[in-house]
Parts: C-alpha cells; structure tokens; sequence
C-alpha cells in the first residue's frame, strides 16, 4: 500500500447504474480549439456521450456545469470513442463512435455564446456504417502508409477485421483460428494489426497481406484459388505469452523503432517490432488497465499500471517508481493537458467514477483522536494488579488450562454385538456355499459443546464390508448423544488380513480448530471362521511355547466349542469361510500350542486371536507374568514362496495394461481407417478391414476381462501377503522378545501401505525400509552408514534383493542387533547371540542366495518330526 494517494484535481460521478469499460474513454482536441487543450470524451453503455472540459475547484467544492460541454444519449450502447482524422477532404479531427452493428462518425464543434450561459457545443453526424456482424473493438491509423487520414479498422466478435476507408467500407478478412476477440492496436511503423488470439499468443497481420487476401464474404474457395493463384492471409509473426491479454498499445521507441506493451493478466510484456520481447513484468497484483508513455529520460519507456487494490502503479521500464492510491478500480487511464496542465492523470471505473489528478506527497496519514487525560490513582492500580495475580496464580494451581486442553468436545465409543444378527445382512457375496453371518456395530458419540457437521468415517479390512461407511451429525445442544449402527461381513472368498476396525470422526471447534478423534474395534472370530472337523495333517505347522501350563481349549474358546465332544479339551478345528482349515492342539504335559494349516497365511488369525485370548485369560485370574516365546525356525522359505506370487501377479498385471493398450490403439486406427473409407464419395473395398475390427475389439473386451481378473487375483495375494507378514512379525517378537517400539519399527517397515498400486508396489516399499535398517540401526560399520539408498523408488526385476534384506535382517536381530530410530543407535554394535551362542560368521550367511541364507530359519516343516521329546510326541498322538 501507497503512503500518497492521488491528488484530486477534478472529479465527478457520471449518470446513475451507468457501466464503463477500458474503450469508453478519450482524450483529444475533439472541437479543433487548436490551443492544445484536450477535451474528455466519455461513452457509456447506456447510450450516453458526454465532453468534459474541467476547470479545478477549490477543496470542498464540485464540479461546476460549464465543465459539461455536451451530453447526448444516442440510442445504442457505446463501446469505444476514438478520435482521429476519418472524414474525406479535411484533416480536422472528428469523433468515431462503435455501436455493436454501427459505426458513427461525428464532427464537435461550439458556438460562442451571447449571455451567460457561455458557449454551446453540439454534434453533427458526418457518416454512419451498419455493420453485418457484432462489432467488439476497434483501431484507427495511417493504413497502408497514406498521408493526411486515417482509417478505421473493426473487429468483430467472431474474428473479422473490417477496414473501412472513411465513407467507404474497403475489405473485410477472418483471421485464421479465431475464436474469441481480444484487443486489437495498430502500428504505423510496421503497418501491422497486433491482436491476442484465443491461443494466447500475440499475432502480427501486415495491411497488405490483409489486403490482398481471399474476401472474408466468399464462403468458399474458388477452384482457381485452390490451384495457388489467390493469396491465402498468414501471420506475420507470433509470441506465446501463456495468459489471455487485457490491453494493447504501441508506443514509438525512437525513429528506428516501436515498442509493442502487451497487459496480460499477471505480466506485462514490452516487446520490439519483430516480435522479440524486449522485457517483460511480473505483476504482484490483478491489473485492470495500463497506458505506456514516453519517458523524459532517454531511451526508457514509462507505464501506468492500475490494479483491483485501488492503486496505480508507475513503471520505468521494469523499475517500480512511484505507486499512489485511488478512490476506485480503473478500467480505463489516459494522460493529457487541461487548461495549461500537462500530464494530468484522467482515471474511469466500470460504475462511472471520472476523476483527473495528479502524483504528489501529500501523505494519507491516520492521526488518533485525543483522549481525555486523567489522573492516575497508582493504589487503585496496584490494588487491581494483586487481585489479577491472585486469580491467575489460583488458575494455575488448580489445574484449570490442562483439564480444559485433555477435556474433549466430544467423546467416541464403538460397542460390537455380542453375537451375530440373527438375519444376516451380507449382500452380493462371493464366498460359496457357505452362509455368510453379518455383526453390528454400533458407534456413540457424545458432544460437550456445540458441533456442526461432525463426520464419521468407519474402515475395516478388506474383503470385510460394512452396510454403510460414512454418516454425518448436527449436535446442535450440548450433552447430546448419537449412535450409528451399520454390520460387517466377508463379501469375498478369502480372509483378511485383519479383525480390527477404525472408526475415524472429524470435526471443528467452535474456535476454528480442526480436529481428529480415532476409535478402534475388534471384531469377533466367528465373523470368519466356523467350527470344524480337526486335520491330522497339515504342511504349515507353528509352535507357541508359554510359561504357564496349557489352558483347555473349550476354555478359551467357548464359541467355537462343541459339548458332545469330550476330545475337544486339547485339540480344536476351525473352518474358515472360502474352504481353507486350521487346527489347533494343545500339549497336556508341556506348556506349548501348536496351530497347523494347509496354507501358511491362514495361521495368522488364530495364532493372533490364542494369544489374545491367553493373556485375557491370565489377567482375568491376576497372573502379570503370562509370557509367550517362540524357539522354532522362523518360516521364511513360505514367506518368501508368498512374496513370489504376490511380485508375479504385479509384473502379469503391467504386462496385461500394456497388451491392452496397444490393442486400443490399434481398435483406434482400424476405426479411423473404416471412417475414412465410409466417407469417400467414391466407395473403395474394405479390404478386410470390419473382419480385422471385429478380432480386435473381441482381444480388446478379453484383456479386459484379464486385467479385472488378475487385478481380483492382487487383491487376494496382497490380502494373504498381509496375515503373513502380521504372522512374520508376531514370530520374530516373540523370538527376540521386542518391545512395544521396536515392533512398531518392524510393523511400519513391513506393512508401509493400506492398499497395493503399480506405480507403488509393497516390495519396493519394504526393500527400501529394510535396507534403510540394515544400514542404520542393523549396521556392522560405519561404512555401512555411509551408503546412500536410492531416493526413486521403482519396480524391482524379481524379488532375489528384497528376499536377501529379509534373511540379513533376521540373521542381525538374531545376533543381538535392536531396532530403534535414534542416531545414537545407529552406531556400529557388538552383535552378540543371547545366552552366549557363538554367532554365525558374516560371510557365511551373507554371500548365500536368499534361499540357501533362509534355510537356517526354514526347517520348521521337520522340525516336529526331528525333535525327540515326549512332549511333541503327546501332541502327536493327541490325534492318533
């Protein structure tokens, strides 16, 4: 913002809800006085054209009525005043005035008056042309270089220059491409029409070429012209600006020389006569007109800029140089000299606000009003003060600031019924034979003050599916209280990866401030899973040793427990909905679980929900020190055998994407072809071409059909690659015995996405993340520290890389190495093997092939059979 504000000289509102725009306004000795005085000519859009000839005023008076030359409403709105020398035979200056189908050309000339209402002013029409098409804009000049008039040249709105020679209409030409007018200016130097196109371009257009084009009124070309004989109309030359253009001017540079002003909607540009661009600006703000003069200073160009911030800016060139205010937005500025005032600043808005000033520095300064002074009463003060401390220091002591931050607007419950709903409302399901059940939920929400618009957002897993995921509530009182219930089903044949739920609510506070409440849920086991027959043999298998002795499995799992069968107390079957079976035992003389499954990914849930249930169980009857281990092999070779499958349907579904789009862009041709030959007016043999589109369009449907497929297929493997790594994890916890942090670090460099993407796949994810470990806090050296990882990430060629940092990972947490994020940690460790083992050497594990490496924790499929213990050999004669 300006200190200055522009220094009213003379001003005046023009009419009432009159409108304006950036070509209804001009200066000029439009009565021919010849004493260098120029007269303001105003038209509105209204009809009215008004001449002003202001006088100044002194301070606080108006404009007087003699500053009124002439005002006439004609009976079309005006959209553009020029004034220049249009009339055949005289070099006297005439007024043009644009209608949108007319232009009217009048001569202004006064009377001197005999009384004293001083001298009279009026207008007489010299010629008028009815224009065939909406006229936009215009511009006059010399064209074609002659001597003495001038001529005018009209644009219309759908891009056609009319030239007219004074009385006479001369030519009319299309520009090529137009589809929008933009301003249009002409230069005497290069006798060239300058405009913006609609493709954002500057273009140039030499009178002779538009001269000697092809008629804008013949519609078609003649067969001659199509041999080459006519003269087709091309650009000059063309500048891409990249913004639409509010205004044009030319300015003359030197004699050599013009320079092209060019306002856009951000920039202003200065550009040479070959189209060159000489400089250009950034504006700061949103400009609204612009007129560039010539400088005082030699060889620099001065521009007004005014903007929508009530300003108006100076230019030199690219040099800011003076910056004022003004009482309105500008759209229209001019400089001119009234009554032996040079470089007045004449200034019109859209509403009609005319006003001519000048720069000065008479500073626009807020001074405060004095305030009555009053004797201060220093005990009264100092009385006050104490009361204040007082208040403020019993606040802080009774904790009022944080029990108002840790107190929250509202409050979240989610509650899961207890049992199944006793009609299922599992819709559009893919999962077989098998009857689907559905489980409600039921979140509540209570507010402690005012809220508007809270929305509740609730995720499950998939394939699980919720009756509805998205509500919104209006709490207009305080204390209320909302519930919103919805059931959750299996809609596919797999299970997820997952029995949690999220239930998210987001809201403002009455102050502004945004804010995120979570709630989590746990869904019941038998969402998922039926009671079962026990299998005597399985190829996954998993042994879960505890500290206490074993628990019945009725026990544990009531639901899930069948009362005719007294063999259920140590081994349990579980049927998952989609087929698959898992089997839990277990031991009646040690303290072990074992669960075993076909697949190695359905083991998850139920080793997952055992532990749960044992640690609910132990804290129920008030033992704290319930522990589960696991001394077994860690299964990486299945992991990995997962991990495959998963990269294989990746790479299948980039080559499918890729087959299908060549096939429609052959489709594509073959149709461009077939619409080529139906309009031929000569009709030619399709040469095959409807047999060939019928073949592609059945292998375009048919890849269709195999990417949804494979997309199906992902989504299963990802799903399953999920419950394995949640099981990989769960093993390694409770083989190192990780804290809580160090499985979080595991859980976020494992399971780093919600969902699977080509662009960003989970193995490039979990490579970089486990790398990112290994050469921090899992580094050997220094030199480790010091290798830089890739900062792309991209799909890999095959798994080998990935499948490598796994097995180093394991092998370092099974050396002693701690997961942390600290840089401390990240020093190089003494990796010693707990209870004093003696450390497999570096080299040897490291320089195997990811499956050599993994056999050292993959040999848990023999591991039952190969251990001689009597307490595996009770679990297996549990089934014998």
């Amino acid at each position: 913002m300006s200190l200055f504000k522009a220094r009213d000289w003379w001003s005046t509102v023009l009419g009432e809800k009159e409108e304006f725009d950036q070509g209804c306004l001009c200066l000029a000795d439009v009565d021919n006085s010849g004493n260098g005085q120029d007269k303001i000519i105003v038209g509105s859009f209204m009809g009215y054209l008004r001449i002003f000839n202001p006088h100044a005023v002194k301070t606080g008076d108006g404009p007087q009525a003699e500053d009124l030359l002439l005002e006439v409403q004609l009976r079309d709105p005006v959209l553009q005043v020029e004034v220049g020398k249009f009339v055949s035979g005289t070099e006297m200056l005439h007024l043009a005035v644009l209608h949108s189908r007319k232009l009217c050309v009048y001569s202004v000339s006064g009377t001197l008056g005999n009384v004293e209402h001083g001298n009279q002013y009026q207008i007489k029409l010299m010629y008028e042309h009815h224009l065939q098409r909406t006229a936009c804009n215009m511009t006059y000049g010399p064209f074609g270089g002659i001597k003495g008039r001038d001529l005018i040249c009209i644009q219309s709105m759908d891009g056609m220059l009319m030239v007219f020679e004074q009385e006479s209409y001369a030519f009319g030409r299309f520009l090529p491409g137009s589809l929008l007018p933009g301003p249009l200016a002409y230069s005497p130097r290069t006798d060239s029409f300058i405009t913006v196109s609609s493709c954002r371009q500057v273009e140039s257009y030499k009178y002779q070429v538009l001269a000697f084009a092809t008629d804008a009124d013949k519609k078609q070309e003649t067969e001659q012209q199509k041999l080459g004989s006519g003269k087709r109309l091309v650009v000059d030359w063309t500048l891409n600006i990249g913004e639409q253009a509010l205004d044009i001017c030319i300015i003359p540079f030197n004699q050599s020389a013009s320079s092209v002003f060019v306002l856009g909607e951000r920039n202003f540009f200065c550009l040479k006569d070959n189209g060159q661009i000489r400089f250009m600006k950034k504006l700061d703000c949103s400009p609204s007109c612009f007129l560039p003069y010539c400088s005082v200073s030699e060889g620099t160009i001065n521009t007004l800029i005014g903007n929508h911030n009530h300003m108006l800016h100076v230019y030199q060139d690219v040099t800011l140089k003076w910056a004022t205010q003004l009482p309105h937005v500008p759209v229209a500025v001019r400089v001119g000299s009234l009554h032996d005032l040079k470089g007045v600043i004449v200034t019109l808005s859209d509403d009609g606000h005319l006003q001519c000033s000048y720069l000065g520095t008479d500073p626009s300064l807020f001074q405060a009003p004095k305030v009555e002074s009053r004797e201060l009463n220093y005990d009264e003060l100092d009385v006050e003060l104490k009361e204040l401390q007082r208040i403020i220091k019993d606040v802080k002591s009774q904790g009022v600031w944080p029990m108002t931050e840790r107190e929250e607007d509202l409050k979240v419950f989610a509650v899961v019924s207890s049992s199944l709903d006793s009609v299922s409302q599992a819709t559009n399901i893919e999962v077989g034979t098998d009857s689907v059940p559905s489980i409600t939920v039921k979140i509540t929400l209570q507010n402690r003050v005012v809220l508007q618009k809270v929305k509740l957002s609730v995720y499950v897993q998939p394939p699980l599916v919720l009756t509805c995921d998205q509500f919104t509530f209006d709490f207009a009182v305080p204390d209320m209280t909302s519930v919103a219930a919805f059931s959750v089903y299996l809609k596919k044949n797999y299970i997820p990866s997952e029995l949690e739920g999220n239930a998210v609510v987001s809201y403002s506070r009455p102050t502004g401030i945004p804010r995120v409440i979570q709630c989590k849920f746990r869904l019941p086991l038998k969402l998922i899973c039926l009671p079962g027959q026990p299998s005597k043999t399985a190829s996954q298998k998993l042994t879960i040793d505890t500290n206490k002795s074993p628990v019945s499995l009725p026990i544990l799992f009531p639901d899930f427990a069948s009362h005719s069968d007294d063999d259920q107390i140590n081994v349990m079957g579980f049927r998952l909905l989609g087929g698959s079976r898992v089997t839990l035992l277990a031991s009646r003389t040690s303290q072990r679980y074992r669960i075993q499954s076909e697949q190695f990914e359905d083991l998850w849930l139920i080793t997952n929900e055992l532990i749960l249930r044992l640690l609910e169980y132990f804290e129920k009857q008030g033992i704290k020190d319930f522990a589960c281990s696991f001394s077994g092999c860690i299964p990486l070779q299945e992991y990995f055998e997962l991990i495959d499958h998963h990269f294989e349907l990746r790479i299948n579904g980039e080559k499918l994407e890729e087959l299908l789009s060549e096939r429609a862009v052959q489709f594509r041709a073959i149709q461009r072809r077939l619409l080529t030959r139906f309009r031929d007016k000569t009709p030619a043999p399709l040469q095959h071409l409807d047999t060939l589109l019928d073949g592609t369009y059945k292998q375009v449907i048919a890849l269709a059909d195999a990417v949804e497929e494979n997309q199906d297929r992902l989504l299963q493997s990802s799903a399953g690659l999920r419950s394995a790594t949640h099981l990989l994890i769960l093993l390694v916890r409770l083989w190192q015995k990780l804290s809580a942090d160090q499985t979080a670090i595991l859980e976020a460099a494992f399971l780093p996405l919600q969902e699977d993407t080509q662009e960003l796949g989970w193995e490039e994810t979990v490579d970089a993340a486990i790398a990112h470990l290994l050469k921090t806090c899992l580094s050997k050296s220094s030199k480790e520290q010091a290798l830089s990882l890739s900062s792309q990430l991209t799909i890999p060629k095959d798994t080998s890389r990935l499948k490598k940092h796994i097995t180093l990972l394991c092998d370092r947490l099974a050396k002693g190495g701690r997961l942390c994020l600290s840089t401390d940690a990240a020093a190089p460790q003494a990796l010693v093997m707990p209870g004093g083992c003696t450390p497999i050497p570096e080299s040897d594990t490291e320089e195997r092939s990811p499956e050599e490496s993994a056999e050292l924790f993959t040999n848990h499929k023999h591991l039952i059979a190969e251990t001689p213990v009597p307490e595996v050999a009770a679990l297996q004669g549990v089934l014998e």
